[in-house]
């Protein structure tokens, strides 16, 4: 069941992701916000500080937690798929998202989330493997810049790769990066 919190936070997330669909993020006021969901200021304010907490609330909320939820190396590709088909298919938003003097902030919340997701993957596949947590966060950092990037490309220049065809690529360049960690953290020197 769920809470007149997150009723009311669904309720201000749709409100603002309709204005997305009609104006820039620059030209959303919070009273837009509140006149669109029939609310008022005190209301967004109760749950939100700004317009900026809302769309990292959106973003994690609609795209990062179902992708980290129950996440492991067998499935990545499949939920990075089905966060890519959720961009494509809102994509008037996500693109508005990242057309904002905010955007910058945006990339930073996405390397941030996924680093740490990247970090959970590394924990996960190493196994009885020790890599040293500097390697781990480098490793991480890399992959979270470029699949980060990739993302934001994508959007910014109108999508026009299947989200299924952009996974693939991640997929070919990840699949090829484990078999050289693997030949570099877990083979025996020779």
């Amino acid at each position: 069941m769920m809470t007149d919190s997150a009723a009311t936070k669904l309720s201000i997330a749709d409100g603002f992701r309709k204005l997305m669909e009609r104006k820039a993020f620059e030209k959303i006021t919070i009273s837009d916000i509140t006149g669109e969901c029939g609310l008022n200021r005190q209301t967004f304010y109760y749950h939100f500080r700004d317009k900026y907490e809302l769309l990292n609330w959106i973003f994690y909320n609609e795209a990062i937690a179902p992708f980290i939820d129950g996440l492991s190396f067998d499935n990545w590709s499949k939920k990075l798929c089905v966060m890519l088909e959720l961009i494509y298919n809102n994509s008037r938003f996500y693109s508005n998202a990242l057309k904002t003097s905010y955007s910058e902030e945006f990339r930073e919340y996405m390397h941030r989330e996924s680093t740490n997701v990247f970090c959970s993957v590394i924990d996960n596949v190493s196994g009885n493997y020790v890599i040293e947590d500097d390697d781990k966060r480098f490793i991480a950092e890399f992959f979270s810049y470029g699949m980060t990037g990739t993302i934001v490309s994508w959007v910014s220049k109108g999508m026009r790769d299947t989200p299924q065809k952009v996974v693939s690529h991640i997929e070919n360049l990840v699949n090829d990066c484990q078999r050289l960690a693997i030949a570099r953290y877990m083979l025996p020197d020779m």
